[in-house]
């Protein structure tokens, strides 16, 4: 984390000084906003903590709750998540508090002895080359906590206002505040507030996509689980999936906190004669028929701290905005929902916070490029377009998902068959399969062979290099910041000459998007955050002859930024292991940390005509 750009702190770091700007508001729910956020789970959270970063933007955010989240349902979290945790800067800490999951055990019946369940396979989990990161389970009351702490120390101080209620909205044709929106507030009054734009991360129920008409696609149930959060003594500890002979399966997870695990227990497939009675399965029915699909191993329960009984329907939302069902361009949307308001799903792919995190990050940032006239607002079509599909594949992989960990062992090929599934989908589960297609926001691949391992339209793939100004080894992706920039990774070619050619067109020609969007007066990096990766060790690289683009004088008190500048390590070299060519590459990636483009260090027309698809040429105020 970096900070004193601005002068000495000689407090907390993370709360960041949003004083003199004159744009500190109260925690009072006000008639006007420019975003309206309906709902505080993990959607709802993760756009307040990224629209923290333009204190400009008015943003509130409601939750119906009276007080915080005490235990949520949702504890996996996969890699993209905390790679989307160290961006939002705090990984450390969420990763110390959780359990960390690095192996997946399969258990079938013992083929000597069908009655007994035996160990047939370990996978690791995730698989070396998926992430760096670990998987992590943690309560997903505690993810929203850090998320909050986040939108409330950042420049626009977002708090959670609690205890109110939405009723319905109204989206108007014309006005500053289109969108009229009836409510309870926290003193159980009705109350109409205005806002710009509205979004519903109010759960599979979402009044809010009810409110415009969104059509949801959803399957019947096709299967029954117990989940049991508990405290027990038991023969497991690793992550696993168990298939009895008779009994059912069960998903074990390990929980935070060393004495805490969830067990998820295979119920009857539900139809119309027995529905009634399998919601009626108590916790000691379930925690019975667990013991009976361990067997010879066994759980004492010591204490059940979270039970309940779902069953299993896949259901995807239609249009994740008001407009895009209406399929008329000359309209954009006022009107979002993300997370469950979205997709539902099982709960054994763990995807549903994960997904929902990603929901929010990609329309969040956009929000606040459109209303910072960054953006036209025609931008956040593409909400709909890049995660609507999104939320579809999650909906096919989490079917066959649910359908392989529910099947017998007699109608499997064989135990190796879910243990391949497992190893050979794992990126998907990791959030890396997310591929978005050619758009204003993700060029073409024409010069996709400069870059391999930097596909265009997925996320940005950390690998390991030296920081210049120190001599220290780092991840590169490690210290991207959720802070509404773009990001320019500069490979330079090893002569230097082309490298040195660009940083100058980039901070000086008209035509640069660094000139163009850049506020007056403004940092030079406070749009564009240039950084440059040599070849040579970092022994090799003269740093005072680097361009000034990638060492940029900032902050209030005008101070160099050293911490721009990388060299690729010898045995690790980012240049080999992501495959970039040795002539050097400019790979262009989005606040969301997605690829948008990659293109030669010769190029000039291409760079102005990418961002000129996506930004305004609009000088925007400098609230800095």
């Amino acid at each position: 984390m970096q900070y004193h750009h601005d002068g000495y702190v000689g407090r907390n770091p993370r709360i960041r000084n949003a004083e003199g700007t004159g744009l500190n508001r109260s925690a009072e729910l006000s008639e006007t906003m420019d975003v309206l956020i309906v709902g505080a789970g993990p959607a709802g959270i993760v756009q307040a903590a990224q629209l923290t970063e333009y204190p400009e933007v008015h943003t509130r955010i409601i939750e119906a709750r009276p007080q915080r989240l005490a235990a949520g349902r949702a504890d996996g979290l996969f890699p993209r998540s905390c790679e989307t945790f160290q961006a939002f800067e705090f990984y450390d800490e969420i990763a110390h508090e959780a359990a960390h999951m690095r192996e997946m055990s399969f258990w079938g019946p013992h083929p000597e002895n069908p009655a007994e369940i035996a160990r047939g396979a370990r996978a690791d989990d995730p698989p070396a080359y998926v992430s760096e990161f670990p998987i992590l389970t943690v309560n997903q009351a505690r993810v929203i906590d850090y998320f909050a702490e986040r939108a409330e120390n950042g420049p626009a101080r977002i708090n959670i206002n609690y205890g109110v209620e939405f009723l319905d909205l109204v989206v108007h044709e014309t006005g500053e505040y289109p969108v009229e929106v009836r409510i309870n507030d926290e003193h159980g009054i009705e109350r109409t507030v205005r806002a710009k734009y509205v979004v519903g991360c109010d759960g599979a129920r979402s009044k809010v996509r009810s409110c415009v008409d969104v059509e949801v696609a959803t399957d019947p149930a096709d299967q029954a689980w117990a989940v049991i959060d508990m405290l027990a003594n038991t023969d497991f500890r690793t992550r696993s999936g168990i298939q009895s002979d008779k009994d059912g399966s069960i998903l074990l997870i390990p929980r935070e906190g060393g004495f805490l695990t969830r067990f998820y227990v295979s119920l009857e497939t539900p139809n119309d004669e027995n529905r009634a009675r399998i919601r009626a399965t108590t916790a000691e029915e379930a925690i019975a028929r667990a013991n009976r699909i361990l067997h010879p191993y066994s759980v004492d329960v010591r204490e059940v701290t979270w039970f309940s009984i779902y069953e299993v329907r896949h259901s995807v939302a239609q249009s994740f905005d008001d407009v895009a069902a209406k399929n008329d361009p000359s309209l954009n949307p006022r009107v979002f929902i993300a997370g469950d308001a979205c997709h539902t799903h099982s709960a054994k792919a763990g995807q549903g916070m994960n997904v929902s995190i990603q929901d929010g990050w990609n329309l969040s940032w956009k929000l606040g490029q459109v209303l910072t006239g960054r953006s036209d607002e025609s931008l956040l079509k593409t909400y709909n377009e890049e995660r609507q599909d999104v939320a579809q594949k999650l909906i096919d992989y989490d079917k066959e998902w649910s359908a392989m960990m529910s099947r017998s062992p007699e109608e499997m090929e064989g135990p190796h068959e879910i243990v391949d599934f497992f190893v050979n989908t794992a990126n998907f589960p990791g959030g890396f399969d997310t591929k978005y297609e050619q758009s204003s926001l993700t060029g073409g691949t024409e010069h996709q062979h400069l870059a391999e391992g930097f596909p265009v339209g997925m996320r940005f793939k950390s690998a390991q290099v030296s920081r210049v100004c120190d001599t220290t080894t780092v991840h590169l992706g490690h210290h991207f910041r959720a802070d509404g920039r773009w990001r320019l990774y500069a490979f330079a070619d090893e002569p230097g000459q082309e490298i040195a050619e660009l940083a100058q067109w980039l901070e000086s020609s008209a035509d640069s998007p660094v000139v163009a969007f850049t506020a007056e007066g403004a940092d030079i990096d406070s749009v564009f955050d240039g950084k440059v990766i040599y070849q040579q060790d970092y022994r090799e690289v003269q740093i005072n002859t680097v361009p000034s683009l990638f060492m940029p004088k900032v902050g209030k008190v005008q101070v160099i930024d050293w911490e721009k500048v990388y060299a690729a390590i010898p045995q690790q070299d980012i240049f080999a292991e992501r495959k970039i060519d040795r002539a050097g590459a400019l790979v262009i990636v989005r606040p969301d940390m997605y690829v948008a483009q990659v293109l030669p260090l010769t190029a000039r027309e291409e760079i102005t005509e990418f961002f000129e698809q996506n930004m305004t040429r609009v000088k925007v105020p400098n609230f800095s």
